[in-house]
């Protein structure tokens, strides 16, 4: 198949987003323009980088010369935030999964869990220091937090950084790291302090730094994107390394979370909405028993129901976005959209499958690279499960 499926009606891309109450046209321009840069820099080049298992570094610097990298991120440090809104975010969430290739998505974006921590915490030595050159392409910055023996229970993990005079010596290890074999830095979670939340601080490591050993990891999905283990023995970090207060971390971790899981759901969503346009294109050029496949009423049934699920996605990702955009930290509805989007691409990565058949289930295609990447979407940035039990417990049970 092509790149990009070219169904009829109004069954492409574009045409199965809802018209937006939220979008004008800033958000229609920015579409544009994203649209031209990912079809000529990125979208050919899909499937060498998927076997490769890593994206080239011109790339990164052609998306920072862009502006890529830098949206939504301060003008004193080489980013561009004017008129970036949460809806910008979704446009750009939305152009990335067009590609069918997360690991493309989660390659160039890293930064975006990485970085945060610093700009909100970080010192003013620190932002200049290390911003600039992420936002140019020149470098990238993961961030580390999961470990092998926690998983998701951040406030239990086992990491210890121990001040020693002007030096945090760190020991550890953490796990499922995207970006850990290529970044130059980590926004690192440690524990300086006693059991909890409250004895948790984030440090920057170097990662080309004595005493770090990185192990790369093979996935089921995001091959484009490198994933590490992260080693640390004795691992010395200067200490205005510190984002933030010492043991104050915590704050700075679930500041990025909320981000992160809208981010997710706009991602989830427009790749659900990939699937239908792929699924449509196909059932309306394939034939079976004298008929397209478009004319088999099982098969217009499961579309129609990716479609309502998508919608129903969708109208709950914008009105969790503008709850955002108004000053709300609405933590329930943010858990409860990961999961809705999460299982939304599920359900819909499953039926494509279906509708393509053994076209689905040959290397190169979007719908193939997409149920790949299902499960690491419904785990990453917190788990259905986890998800739930945080929504509940901000409902009051």
């Amino acid at each position: 198949m092509n790149a990009f499926a070219k169904p009829t009606g109004a069954l492409d891309f574009d045409a199965l987003r809802p018209p937006s109450p939220f979008m004008g046209e800033a958000h229609a321009s920015w579409r544009r323009e994203l649209r031209k840069f990912v079809e000529r820099e990125l979208a050919p080049h899909v499937n060498e980088w998927e076997k490769a298992g890593v994206l080239p570094r011109d790339v990164f610097r052609k998306a920072g010369e862009f502006g890529l990298i830098g949206a939504g991120f301060p003008e004193a440090y080489g980013g561009w935030s004017e008129g970036y809104d949460r809806f910008m975010g979704i446009v750009t969430s939305e152009e990335l999964a067009r590609l069918g290739a997360g690991g493309v998505s989660a390659a160039l974006m890293i930064h975006g869990i990485g970085l945060p921590p610093i700009l909100n915490i970080g010192s003013e030595e620190m932002k200049a220091r290390i911003a600039p050159p992420v936002l140019r392409g020149e470098m990238q910055i993961s961030l580390a937090i999961t470990e092998p023996s926690g998983g998701s229970d951040v406030a239990a993990l086992l990491t210890r950084a121990e001040r020693k005079g002007d030096r945090y010596v760190v020991n550890g290890s953490k796990m499922f790291i995207t970006g850990g074999m290529t970044s130059r830095y980590a926004t690192t979670a440690v524990r300086t302090g006693g059991p909890g939340a409250g004895g948790v601080s984030l440090l920057l490591i170097d990662l080309e730094s004595r005493g770090v050993t990185r192990t790369p990891l093979d996935k089921q999905g995001w091959w484009s994107s490198d994933t590490a283990a992260l080693y640390f023995d004795d691992v010395e970090v200067p200490a205005e390394n510190l984002i933030g207060a010492e043991n104050a971390g915590f704050i700075g971790i679930m500041m990025n979370f909320n981000g992160e899981r809208l981010g997710m759901a706009a991602g989830a969503t427009a790749s659900a909405r990939v699937c239908i346009e792929e699924a449509a294109a196909w059932a309306q050029q394939r034939r079976t028993f004298g008929k397209r496949l478009a004319d088999h009423q099982v098969i217009r049934h499961k579309i129609a129901a990716m479609v309502q699920r998508v919608n129903a996605s969708t109208a709950y990702l914008e009105h969790c976005a503008w709850r955002v955009s108004q000053g709300e930290t609405p933590v329930a509805d943010l858990s409860l959209l990961k999961v809705q989007a999460t299982e939304t691409l599920e359900f819909c990565a499953r039926e494509a499958s279906q509708i393509l058949g053994g076209a689905a289930y040959l290397q190169g295609s979007r719908v193939e690279r997409i149920y790949r990447e299902v499960r690491v979407n419904a785990i990453g940035g917190g788990s259905e499960e986890i998800m739930r039990d945080l929504a509940a417990r901000q409902l009051g049970l």
